[in-house]
Parts: structure tokens; sequence; C-alpha cells
């Protein structure tokens, strides 16, 4: 008879210190909760993990998530402003099932919290659609005990718009509005040749000035419907924050940002230690953070044309910060804040855009 030695399982072999720093790695909330209940070292391991990642699968209205939860047909990809104040983990596959265990909260609990919750679904082993409990990701997160980056991701951008606009903004936060930027452009197609100069729709150079006709045809007005309504989803993501912030008081960066890459908010230490010490101004008219009084300054060009080849049409930078905030430069080397708002080839848009001639403008709060 043949003695075989007993496996050995290299997992085992790691120190923890090793296994957290792959569990950051991970960094997928819904991976993270497959792992916890591997076995009682992981389980015990997982809530130590300071890298999570939460990331939403579809979004669905508040009427809509009063009715069952077997009606899927309520389920919407595109969603208006309305909708973020509730959220959808779903599609989770059998080994996720027991994430209930490790975030230990009821299904009446998760199903009896506020229209502005996120939830998060756990589906059955046969994926029967009639057992599905609902978390919300202040409850998904709540066993994580030293969160320091947290980075979560709508399913698409909130804002509505046609595939051939280009409408982007990303804003940061404290207790209030810190500063936004937004890059918009009518349309976005390529070229064969890549030409560094901006001209108007005519060809030729306009050194940054806005023609009269912008004023007439609708222009400007288009312009100030993106940028009311990249203000409003921007605070109404901050609005959605506050309860996550408040229970994790070792975060260092928070990013809350969509598939689709259209906008992005986002926290730094101190303006997360701001918004614990200083309550947020909420808007009266919907669940969100009052914007203040606000300054403006945009720049635009009828024609611009990428060093990439893609050309930009009536190409839109906007930079906003708070009127009782101390002014900043935003051309030359001090430009760089606004040039690092985007991915490129937008980022280098926005640099050249805040090199033509600037308009500033106002806007009340609201």
């Amino acid at each position: 008879m043949m003695i075989y030695p007993e496996p050995i399982d290299h997992f085992d072999c790691l120190p923890d210190p090793v296994l957290l720093l792959i569990f950051n790695k991970i960094g997928d909330v819904k991976a993270l909760g497959r792992c916890s209940v591997v076995s009682r070292r992981f389980h015990s391991l997982v809530p130590e993990v300071d890298n999570v990642v939460v990331r939403v699968d579809c979004v669905i209205s508040d009427d809509d998530s009063s009715s069952s939860s077997s009606n899927n047909s309520s389920v919407k990809s595109r969603h208006p402003i309305s909708s973020l104040f509730r959220f959808v983990f779903s599609g989770l596959l059998k080994p996720f099932q027991s994430i209930t265990q490790f975030i230990s909260v009821s299904s009446r609990r998760g199903s009896s919290s506020s229209s502005s919750t996120a939830v998060l679904d756990v589906e059955s082993d046969d994926f029967d659609k009639n057992s599905v409990t609902h978390h919300s990701p202040t409850q998904v997160l709540k066993n994580f005990n030293e969160i320091k980056l947290l980075r979560i991701e709508l399913p698409g951008g909130e804002l509505g718009i046609d595939d051939c606009v280009l409408l982007k903004w990303r804003a940061e936060f404290g207790s209030t509005l810190d500063n936004c930027i937004i890059l918009g452009a009518s349309s976005v197609t390529s070229s064969g040749s890549c030409s560094l100069e901006n001209v108007d729709g005519n060809g030729e150079n306009d050194n940054g000035s806005i023609p009269d006709s912008f004023y007439t045809n609708g222009g400007l007005k288009l312009r100030v419907v993106w940028t009311i309504s990249s203000l409003i989803a921007a605070s109404a993501r901050h609005y959605l924050l506050q309860p996550i912030i408040a229970e994790h008081k070792t975060l260092d960066s928070l990013v809350l940002t969509d598939a689709d890459g259209q906008g992005v908010l986002c926290m730094n230490r101190e303006q997360l230690e701001e918004l614990r010490v200083k309550p947020l101004s909420a808007s009266s008219a919907s669940k969100r953070t009052l914007v203040p009084a606000l300054n403006m300054r945009l720049w635009y060009a009828a024609h611009l044309e990428l060093p990439d080849g893609t050309v930009l049409k009536g190409a839109t930078l906007v930079a906003i910060r708070p009127s009782e905030q101390p002014k900043k430069e935003v051309a030359g080397s001090d430009g760089n804040w606004v040039g690092a708002a985007f991915e490129e080839p937008y980022g280098t848009a926005a640099r050249m855009l805040v090199k033509r001639r600037t308009y500033c403008l106002e806007m009340n709060s609201f």
C-alpha cells in the first residue's frame, strides 16, 4: 500500500500581508465577497482590504423600485437624474450568494431602506427572481474596516445625449462644490490630417473669438443646458455619498464615476474630512447638494483639430468655481488642473482651448 503525502495548500503558506496585497489588487466588492466565503482565514482578512471597487450593474427609478423585485422589465440601463437615487447590483453568480453572511444584514433591513439608498440584489442558485435580497452600498461596505481608496462606478452617464455629441465633466467636492470642469462638443469626428491650428468653420484663424451666430442659433443656450445638467448630476452624486463618508473615517480618496466616462466626482482626504465636520446644504427642490453661486470661464472653438486627428465641432470648455473662492489661473502652466481633468485626447483639447480667448460668466446658486 502506497502512502501519499497530504496535499499542501500553498495559500496557507502565504503570510497575511501578502494575501491582503492580493485582495487589494482584486478590489472588486463582488469578487471579494466570493473570496470571503472560501475559508475562515479569508473571511477574517477581507474586511481589512483598503482598496475597494463597487460596480453598479443597472439602475432603476424610485417608482420602479417600489414594485415587486420580480418585475425585471422595470430595470433601465439609461436613466434620468432622479434615477440616481436607487441602484441595483444584479446578475451575481452562485458563489456570491454567501456574501449575505459576510455583510451580516437581514433582507428585512435591506428592503426597508429609504428611497435614496442603493441596493444590492443577490440571486438564488437557480436565479429565481422571486428570491432576491436587497442591500445598500453602505450596508455592503459596512464590514470593510480599513477602506482608503473607494471607487464606485455607475453603469452609464445619467445625462442622455446623442451618440455624436461629446459631454464630459469632472467635479471636486468638499462640503460643497470646489470646482467643476466641463468639456463639450456638438460632434466628434476623425480627420486624415493632423493640424495643431484652431480654426473656425470658415477655415480662418479666429483668435478664440466666439462668432455672433453662436448667440443666435442656440449654441449658447445649449452650452448653458450642458453646464446646469452636469452640475445637477454632480451634486446629486455628492448627496448620495454622505452615509458612506460618515461611516468610513479611513478614506483617503473617493471617486464616483460611470462606465461611459461621462462624469467623474472626486474627493480627497481633506475634502472628505470637511464634509464630516461641516454639514452640506441640501437643495430644497431635490435630493442633491446645493450648488453655490459660481464664477465660470468659457472657451469656445467652432472647429478644433487635435494632434491625433480627432476633430471637435463646437468645442466648449467651462471651468467653474464658487464665487467666494479666490480666482485660480487656468492658462499657461497653471492650466494643468484643467487639462488633467480628462483622459487623452480630451486633455489635449482642454489645454488647447484655454489658450483661446476667455469669456467670464456668473451663475446664482440653485
